[in-house]
């Protein structure tokens, strides 16, 4: 609503705002109707096209960057069904190609043995077999050839003892045996490397379009090209220093001897 007003303050129509943009009319008209959510590079263009005011300017923009944040409350999750919020991840891993995941403090469900997918939901009350299921089940896009993965595992994620210490020493063996599959990266930073800045949280990377940050309270889910780029330049700092192929295996095999002695 607002950009249409600015459009009529100017004294457009949408066919002239539109060929300002470069855009089609129904996409204007969309935009402005609020059928369409914009994203950032098209408002931006809009606002140029109406030489609107630089505070407004920067107004409208920060209204669109939050309207490009999404949170999930993980009360909310659980009240709908922890086996819903695993339908959605199968949805988007079934839509995306290239994914990159920074795991800080535990292991994701994908790279996870039954095992430890469930003590991984043991503090929450409730029956979880569905989605225990469900998170078996998403396994299966690592062996989707057509798709590439990049795991970045921290010592922290790797030997925090979930389950019992033969549990964690098979978990440490299925991480090394998934470094053999050839879209799989999978390296590990140990606790000794010195890192690019100070980690906060676990995040994953959907292509380079989407971004989620993982909270004790949710989830928050960026699109702003600018907040996946800045999660896109921390994981690759991670990547530079992380431990990959026969070192990163060399690395787990340490680590699964000293839960199994």
């Amino acid at each position: 609503m607002t950009l249409r007003k600015l459009r009529k303050q100017a004294g457009l129509s949408g066919d002239r705002l539109a060929a300002r943009c470069n855009m089609s009319q129904s996409k204007v008209s969309r935009i402005e109707s609020g059928k369409v959510r914009p994203s950032l590079v098209d408002i931006e263009r809009i606002l140029r096209a109406l030489d609107a005011p630089p505070a407004l300017a920067a107004e409208v923009s920060a209204l669109a960057r939050i309207a490009a944040t999404e949170w999930q409350g993980a009360r909310s999750m659980r009240r709908k069904g922890l086996d819903k919020k695993q339908l959605e991840l199968a949805g988007l891993e079934a839509s995306s190609t290239e994914f990159r995941f920074f795991l800080l403090s535990m292991l994701t469900a994908l790279l996870s043995t039954p095992e430890y997918i469930r003590a991984s939901l043991a503090h929450i009350p409730g029956d979880h077999s569905r989605a225990v299921a469900r998170k078996l089940e998403r396994q299966e896009v690592l062996y989707d050839r057509r798709k590439k993965f990049t795991f970045i595992v921290t010592e922290q994620a790797a030997r925090s003892p979930f389950v019992s210490p033969d549990a964690m020493a098979v978990q440490l063996d299925r991480l090394a045996s998934l470094t053999h599959l050839p879209n799989v990266r999978l390296g590990v930073l140990p606790i000794e490397t010195r890192l690019p800045g100070c980690p906060l949280n676990t995040f994953t990377v959907y292509d380079e379009r989407l971004a989620t940050v993982e909270t004790t309270a949710g989830v928050m889910v960026f699109r702003d090209p600018r907040d996946v780029r800045m999660y896109l330049d921390e994981f690759a700092g991670y990547d530079e220093r992380a431990l990959f192929g026969e070192a990163a295996r060399e690395r787990l095999a340490e680590w699964a001897t000293a839960f199994r002695s």
